[in-house]
């Protein structure tokens, strides 16, 4: 239960962030591009098309194969993603189930360039380390048809992490603010965890995609 409740705050922290934001540039039309969105929210300052952030993350940052909260991970080119794609680990659910937030994926209401937020990845790679995943589809409300492989994860370091933590909790306690005044207006008397976590009773569209994922792992051993 505790954990489906910090799911949806950090929904909507994450809402906070885009709606705080400064607007310049790409902001300012609402298109984003996957590079410079992960390159905001991660604070790990690599430039360049996706396909290139691994080889330059090199004597920058600390790379692996193991997901953390706050790290890159780095698609690689595929014949229909030429550029590659970075999407940044909003967390970590099972040692094979993770939730990023990125851009510029899916078609909502049949625009690109949007933001999606805590979306599901499984790792379904055979040696268990990130180097192929199936990914959340929002158009068919399920993961994927197709297996993407990757690089692997790019770490921040300790001060541009510091930096994002501070951002984010400042975005997620103002979250939390508009969230017990929605309460109040909708249910007086009722606080915004009470509401915040029937809701994610009720949306956890993940819960059958983590049990299958390690009812799968668990039948291979």
């Amino acid at each position: 239960m505790r954990q489906r409740a910090r799911t949806v705050f950090g929904s909507l922290a994450a809402a906070a962030v885009m709606t705080f934001a400064p607007i310049s540039g790409a902001m300012a039309d609402t298109y984003w591009q996957c590079v410079p969105f992960a390159r905001l929210i991660s604070g790990i300052q690599i430039f360049g098309d996706a396909r290139t952030w691994w080889s330059q993350a090199v004597g920058k940052y600390e790379t692996g194969f193991q997901p953390k909260a706050g790290a890159v991970l780095c698609f690689k080119p595929t014949q229909r993603m030429k550029l590659g794609h970075v999407a940044v680990v909003s967390q970590v659910l099972t040692e094979r189930v993770i939730q990023i937030t990125h851009a510029n994926w899916s078609r909502i209401d049949g625009t690109r360039g949007q933001v999606e937020k805590d979306v599901t990845v499984i790792d379904v790679s055979p040696a268990g380390d990130w180097s192929a995943v199936k990914v959340w589809y929002d158009p068919v409300r399920d993961l994927g048809g197709s297996t993407y492989p990757t690089e692997g994860f790019i770490y921040p370091d300790s001060g541009a992490q510091r930096a994002a933590n501070s951002g984010f909790n400042q975005a997620q306690n103002a979250a939390i603010a508009m969230a017990n005044q929605m309460a109040s207006a909708v249910r007086p008397g009722a606080g915004a965890l009470s509401i915040l976590t029937q809701a994610a009773d009720s949306t956890d569209r993940v819960a059958a995609l983590i049990q299958a994922a390690t009812s799968r792992d668990a039948a291979r051993d």
